[in-house]
């Protein structure tokens, strides 16, 4: 392994419990790589998740970490940098643990601008307890609550995120690892509530059960069905058209003058001691 990831690992708790052909580890190291890669100084970064298979990362993570209860790891976040401004505050979830049980502080997270890079590891499913369908299970798909086909119609992260009024948004897959690094990169460089969809796999209770393939199989499929922002701004353009019938990765928003929270929460304090 990259000695650029191990370093960050905590090897004593390794090998990891994801099933094999998970995309999870690949998200991870993309967010490891990200890490390493902005020079974050890590005695003063802080991962806090939720529950589920992605929340399980923070167990292998040689950081500060919180493995808080159910959905509610973006309220442990921003008390946490709200206690200490200087810290940088990562948050890694699920698409259900992010978009469901904790959807509503999400989208509160998300209105208030507080300073916290969220990695939504997006594999379309519950997996941890056996295959419930989550906010961002495909119409049709089959899961252990929907042995008959899924009828409600699911999130796209990205814009709910936006709808929301989130500073920094984007998409990024498990085949595009590369891209994926640099868009949590930049969410991690933003100075505002970023969200990064990290498009990952379930081939164990999610492809096998919809007849996706094997795990490579699920994994090129995201080679095949995306298309980057930019190229369909430029099909755009040529063709007059927008390509809907591929999903859209790459960078959706990155805007940086809404006011940061906590910076705000620092100023209303100074104002009220001052007896203004």
């Amino acid at each position: 392994m990259n000695s650029k990831i191990l370093k960050h690992l905590r090897q004593d708790k390794l090998p990891h419990i994801w099933c094999p052909g998970c995309a999870h580890g690949i998200v991870l190291r993309s967010l490891l790589e990200a890490i390493d890669n902005t020079g974050l100084n890590t005695s003063k970064t802080v991962i806090v998740a939720g529950i589920g298979c992605a929340s399980r990362a923070s167990g292998y993570l040689d950081f500060d970490t919180v493995h808080t209860v159910h959905g509610r790891a973006i309220p442990y976040a921003t008390g946490i940098k709200l206690a200490n401004p200087e810290l940088k505050v990562i948050v890694i979830t699920g698409d259900g643990d992010a978009t469901a049980i904790g959807g509503n502080h999400l989208i509160h997270g998300i209105r208030r601008n507080i300073d916290i890079t969220t990695v939504i590891f997006n594999n379309n499913v519950y997996g941890m307890t056996s295959g419930q369908y989550s906010p961002t299970t495909p119409s049709g798909a089959w899961a252990a609550t929907s042995p008959y086909g899924h009828l409600d119609r699911p999130f796209d992260i990205c814009e709910l995120a936006i709808g929301a009024g989130a500073t920094y948004v984007a998409r990024g897959t498990a085949y595009h690892q590369t891209q994926l690094t640099k868009l949590i990169e930049k969410g991690i460089k933003h100075n505002g509530f970023a969200v990064i969809d990290a498009l990952s796999t379930c081939p164990t209770y999610f492809g096998r059960k919809n007849k996706r393939g094997t795990a490579a199989d699920m994994i090129t499929w995201f080679k095949e069905n995306t298309i980057t922002v930019k190229a369909n701004s430029v099909n755009d353009i040529n063709q007059n058209k927008d390509d809907n019938s591929k999903m859209k990765i790459g960078e959706f928003r990155n805007i940086n003058d809404v006011p940061e929270f906590t910076n705000e929460y620092q100023k209303l304090i100074t104002q009220v001691m001052k007896g203004e």
